[in-house]
């Protein structure tokens, strides 16, 4: 997505205010059709957005940014690009630059909550709580206008006192800010007290950059309330949330849709840039109100599942038209990358302080490549590797020094054991020992099919039994402990290659897999899954394996390898 040339202006506009969970692509999409000028996302917090990478979705035409988990936390395309405002959380002022500067290439805006009185804001420091804490506003909002290119804003609540509020917003105008959004409720106040209006009309007499007005949906119930609102409180802007939220057409001059045909409208969207069902149905919600307790809501209330919804109102055929077209776009593009893939991966040299460190982004899931090091120094004689780990926040970083040399990834870790397995995955990527799909996130070693693996185990004794006579360490105890091993029939291999169960719940899943599993009674049982079936015998399965299941579209190994032979 190309860089947004121009800074957004914000006199005179009418905008979908943030909402949480509503504020999602679809809405803001929708938003923009019916003439809102400024569409701001959902809170989106600091921490959670440094987690995520940014892909682009050739499929959706959307760039996206996926977090460790492979969520989606914000999805964004060129239909919104110059009038998008992301909406942080945050109260560290170098957190929120590092993100700020992550997004605004694909932003119109940046904006920092100010005025959310949740308590998991509150708690975190974040949203209403830095009214309090002016030093730390200025900080934030200062640094944020001087290390980023796109316009900077700010949404505040009132504070008890008027004159306050005043020194805030003032103080807020000094760092620079493009904007600034005023909430007529204090943080205590919900929707259900009066909107302080003539506080905001007081803000914006008192400064000279736009103010918007926010807090009105009490007051405005169709568009040409939208002005009325806005000469009331003297305000450049108004900024729309629960009225949008409800029914969004109310940003047309030309007056308020059907409720159907909004409904319709946002499916449409919902369904071309594959929004979350659990998002889309919340949305739907909200329009609904009080229609939930009609046939067709009741209906829509127990559905679970996007064709579900669709065939309510009428999209079904549209939702298949549209996946079809994903998937052959799918295919296309799978072929293109088969002919020509030019994503080899390189380490890049950096140095930092006194110390060169060889770099690489590479993502720790399983396989213990702390395990491969560990074994390769000891067989060549070196020193055993160390670690040196680095906390910043709530993320780890990690440096190995193995034989004169220091690897590390670029990647953070959510805690200081993965933050080491990832440095360790560079290193033995360094050295030979996996090849890039291990750090492209593809599982070291073979994959077994289900036709071709046997299991030994206590339970596994009616199987052809293959012992493995070894002990395996685990990397993180160093304890001994006794294994379970695979043995495979690969016509490929010619030798026996012994994949290792620790004494603890482990699980092997492909497409169509052997999986094996411990339960409480010691023993192990084996059985395979296949994705085409609705039910498999899961019950004794625990509870994180049986949601594994559900990710049948990549191999899952939870085991390690070992290359000692197999005693018959």
């Amino acid at each position: 997505m190309e860089q947004v040339s121009l800074r957004l202006k914000f006199d005179n506009k009418i905008i979908l205010a943030p909402m949480v969970r509503v504020g999602t692509l679809p809405m803001r999409l929708l938003a923009l059709d019916f003439g809102a000028d400024i569409v701001f996302t959902e809170e989106l917090i600091d921490y959670r957005l440094l987690k995520c990478q940014r892909f682009t979705n050739k499929i959706l035409g959307t760039i996206d940014y996926i977090d460790d988990d492979e969520n989606i936390v914000f999805r964004t395309c060129s239909k919104e690009r110059n009038k998008v405002v992301l909406q942080m959380g945050t109260c560290d002022p170098g957190r929120a630059l590092v993100v700020a500067k992550m997004v605004e290439k694909d932003v119109a805006g940046i904006d920092v909550n100010m005025g959310c009185p949740k308590e998991f804001s509150i708690k975190g420091g974040m949203g209403a709580a830095l009214l309090k804490q002016p030093d730390k506003v200025y900080n934030i909002l200062s640094t944020l206008v001087r290390g980023v290119s796109c316009s900077v804003t700010c949404k505040m609540r009132v504070l008890p006192e008027l004159e306050d509020t005043i020194a805030l917003a003032k103080l807020i105008e000094s760092t620079g800010v493009a904007a600034l959004t005023v909430h007529g409720r204090t943080k205590e106040e919900r929707p259900q007290h009066q909107n302080r209006t003539h506080v905001i009309q007081a803000v914006a007499a008192a400064l000279s950059i736009p103010v918007i007005a926010n807090g009105g949906s009490g007051e405005i119930s169709c568009y040409s309330d939208i002005e009325k609102f806005r000469r009331a409180t003297n305000a450049s802007s108004v900024a729309i949330a629960r009225q949008a939220e409800w029914n969004c057409s109310i940003f047309r001059p030309e007056g308020k849709l059907p409720l159907d045909e909004i409904i319709l409208a946002y499916l449409k969207y919902a369904i071309d840039y594959d929004n979350n069902v659990i998002n889309t149905k919340y949305c739907i919600q909200q329009m609904l109100g009080s229609l939930q307790e009609t046939l067709r809501g009741k209906a829509f209330l127990n559905a679970q599942q996007v064709h579900e919804i669709c065939e309510l109102w009428g999209m079904k055929e549209y939702l298949q038209t549209k996946q079809k077209e994903f998937e052959d776009r799918a295919e296309k593009l799978r072929k293109l990358h088969a002919r020509g893939n030019d994503d080899t991966l390189t380490l890049k040299r950096r140095k930092i302080g006194e110390d060169e460190v060889w770099e690489l982004e590479a993502r720790f899931i399983s396989d213990l490549p702390k395990s491969l090091l560990l074994d390769w120094t000891r067989r060549n004689g070196c020193d055993l590797p160390r670690y040196i780990t680095e906390q910043t926040e709530k993320s780890f970083k990690a440096v190995v020094s193995v034989n004169g040399k220091k690897y590390s990834s670029t990647h953070l870790e959510k805690n200081k054991k993965n933050a080491e397995q990832a440095a360790a995955l560079v290193a033995v990527f360094h050295l030979g020992l996996v090849d890039e799909n291990k750090i492209k996130g593809r599982p070291i070693g073979i994959s077994l099919a289900a036709d071709q693996v046997k299991i030994t185990g206590d339970s596994a004794a009616p199987l052809d039994t293959v012992v493995c006579s070894c002990q395996h360490r685990n990397s993180d105890s160093e304890k001994n402990q006794k294994a379970f091993c695979l043995k495979s029939d690969h016509a490929n291999s010619s030798d026996n290659i012994c994949q290792s169960f620790t004494e603890s719940n482990e699980l092997y899943i492909n497409k169509k897999a052997t999986f094996v599993s411990k339960e409480n009674t010691g023993k192990w049982k084996y059985g395979t899954f296949d994705p085409k079936l609705t039910k498999n015998d899961t019950s004794h399965l625990t509870e994180i394996q049986a949601r594994a299941l559900e990710n049948s579209g990549e191999t899952v190994k939870t085991y390690t390898e070992c290359n000692h032979n197999l005693q018959r």
